[in-house]
């Protein structure tokens, strides 16, 4: 290994479950923003339909939030 490379090495300390969970969040992130963005649209063509797309975007939010909060477990369950 050249020096760089030991240098890098040292300086990462702690715990990179913080950094898993800062990448497991973009999908969540990107998923939610799908589904209402995806919704809206939807309300926009059809707005008697209301209430059952506005269910189908509380289920989607919630499956997609679940996912996240996984990923923030994750970490402290296989950390080391």
């Amino acid at each position: 290994m050249s020096a760089l490379q030991t240098l890098a090495a040292d300086t990462v300390t702690g715990s990179l479950g913080s950094l898993g969970y800062g990448l497991a969040a973009i999908g969540p992130g990107v998923g939610v923003g799908i589904i209402f963005g995806n919704g809206t649209q939807a309300l926009a063509r059809q707005p008697e339909a209301a209430g059952l797309i506005r269910a189908n975007q509380i289920l989607g939010f919630a499956f997609c939030e679940a996912l996240a909060l996984i990923g923030l477990v994750m970490p402290f369950v296989y950390g080391t």
